[in-house]
């Protein structure tokens, strides 16, 4: 039996039958397969943000990014999800949270309201809460904080690649540094995020 859509780990959120039928490339079979296609797109897509002169806090932005990180792999990247998940809001406020959340970017960094890079880590912290996307909304979410840190003129961040630990050690440190940020607490998750 095939093991393309077991979840990989207990935090990841599970695909809706309609979603997995979306699957683009007809050769996947295996979870392997499925990650190094997701990764060579993904891949494509930060070649084209980071080549990018666009607006990154734009509705329009967002959703063009994630269409091009899994847009090869996909046919619902770059669509808001329209199923609910066991993480992040209901389908339906989506639209109108986005709004707010990138509206709130803005304000901060108009204001200077925190340094640069918790205006990054507070987006993806965001993002990551509303759940946006049926799938990738991680690793879009990375990227996002990613460019909106190198538009203030900081360095791209390393998201626990520094480290010498394992995958599931990083994952467990990053689940736990969001869970503490869903607490108000944002400074494990900046830590997480430099680290």
């Amino acid at each position: 039996m095939s093991d393309l859509f077991a979840p990989p780990d207990d935090a990841s959120t599970p695909l809706a039958p309609d979603e997995k039928r979306d699957l683009i490339p007809t050769y996947i079979a295996y979870r392997s397969e499925l990650n190094a296609a997701e990764h060579d797109n993904i891949v494509r897509g930060q070649e084209w943000a980071l080549r990018r002169r666009h607006a990154i806090l734009d509705e329009r932005f967002v959703l063009e990014l994630h269409r091009r990180m899994f847009g090869e792999v996909w046919r619902w990247a770059g669509r808001y999800r329209t199923t609910e998940r066991n993480l992040g809001i209901a389908a339906w406020e989506i639209p109108i949270e986005m709004r707010k959340l990138l509206d709130d970017a803005k304000t901060w960094i108009t204001a200077a309201a925190y340094p640069r890079d918790e205006i990054a880590v507070r987006l993806h912290h965001r993002l990551v809460r509303v759940h946006p996307f049926a799938n990738g909304n991680g690793r879009h979410a990375r990227l996002m904080a990613d460019l909106v840190v190198m538009d203030l003129g900081g360095e791209r961040f390393s998201w626990g690649g520094g480290s010498l630990r394992s995958a599931d050690e990083l994952r467990q440190r990053y689940i736990a540094a969001l869970r503490a940020a869903d607490n108000h607490d944002v400074a494990a998750l900046v830590t997480f995020a430099r680290s």
